[in-house]
């Protein structure tokens, strides 16, 4: 049963988002109004060492006032290629520079809400470079026995269902 936009537009706007207004046609014929908000596409980043250790990032959400592991992620820019974008993010926010990108996967988040796509890469290297040009991202920056990811998750350490879904897959190819 597939829902048909008949037509959207924008009520708000800025750089990060754009919140619109569709009218859409239900299968049986009735109609209603959706609120949906556009945004730019994510990419994560993260590596995985020789001991399987993964590198997270210990940060606070104020939204939601929690605190939990994540990986480096942020918005792709205009014209940026979505690897590079996760390489440049995981080198800002940890210090370390990713080996070759391998894509783990994409998840929608929110796709009754939002457009909103993450695109989650690995490496089987990286490099520290020095400390972190936005350091102001997280609080502590560590190597995580990838072991321990499905036990963090259960817990709720890891409270950003992207993280999780990538960690999963993660700890999947490299632990079976």
């Amino acid at each position: 049963m597939q829902w048909t936009k008949l037509s959207e537009q924008t009520v708000y706007e800025n750089r990060w988002f754009r919140v619109n207004l569709a009218d859409v046609a239900l299968p049986d014929g009735r109609r209603l109004d959706h609120f949906l908000i556009r945004l730019r596409p994510v990419a994560a980043a993260t590596a995985v060492n020789a001991a399987n250790e993964v590198l997270m990032l210990w940060r606070h959400r104020f939204i939601t006032d929690s605190w939990g592991w994540e990986l480096a992620a942020g918005v792709v820019e205009d014209g940026e290629d979505v690897a590079a974008a996760a390489a440049r993010e995981m080198e800002e926010e940890t210090g370390w520079r990713p080996g070759p990108l391998q894509h783990l996967l994409t998840v929608e988040p929110s796709n009754g809400l939002t457009d909103a796509r993450h695109h989650l890469y690995w490496s089987e290297e990286a490099a520290y470079i020095g400390p972190p040009e936005d350091d102001f991202e997280s609080s502590r920056r560590e190597w995580i026995p990838l072991k321990l990811i499905p036990d963090m998750i259960a817990r709720g350490e890891i409270p950003a269902a992207n993280m999780a879904a990538g960690l999963l897959m993660l700890h999947h190819l490299r632990l079976g």
